[in-house]
């Protein structure tokens, strides 16, 4: 099943500047000057945004990486919006449909992770990304946008 209908690409792709959008304001007016306080500050960045525009822009989001890097050999899961597969590489057992390879990401991880705002390096070792499998870095897929 697609992680977004064809009818909602536009409106998934609204979602995804609208929560860009916000970013970029947020950023503008309040992150602060110091290195060390800019840096907590990106990687607890949340928008207060309605949960229907941040599940639209998730999905958006997943459907651009599942375009990006085609495939059935890893994973990617950011409850409760959405799952893709990607990547080559062996695919799910017949028996249990989970790829040898699974990634897992909160909605607010993945969204600053997809636009640039934290690195796969920081996130993964601030322990906000849950890993298991060979392909477990998807650093040279991010940022999206």
């Amino acid at each position: 099943m697609a992680v977004i209908r064809e009818q909602d690409l536009g409106k998934g792709r609204a979602a995804f500047e609208q929560w860009q959008d916000a970013a970029h304001n947020i950023f503008s007016e309040q992150l602060p000057a110091d290195d060390d306080a800019a840096f907590d500050f990106r990687l607890n960045f949340s928008p207060r945004l309605p949960r229907q525009l941040w599940a639209m822009a998730v999905r958006y989001s997943l459907y651009l990486l599942e375009k990006k890097a085609p495939g059935e050999g890893v994973e990617v899961r950011v409850a409760p919006w959405g799952a893709i597969k990607i990547l080559d590489g062996p695919a799910s057992d017949p028996h249990n449909l989970t790829p040898p390879d699974v990634i897992e990401l909160d909605p607010d991880v993945w969204m600053r992770l997809a636009t640039g705002i934290t690195s796969w390096g920081e996130e993964k070792d601030a322990g906000r990304i849950t890993a298991v499998g060979e392909r477990d870095d998807l650093s040279g897929l991010l940022p999206l946008a």
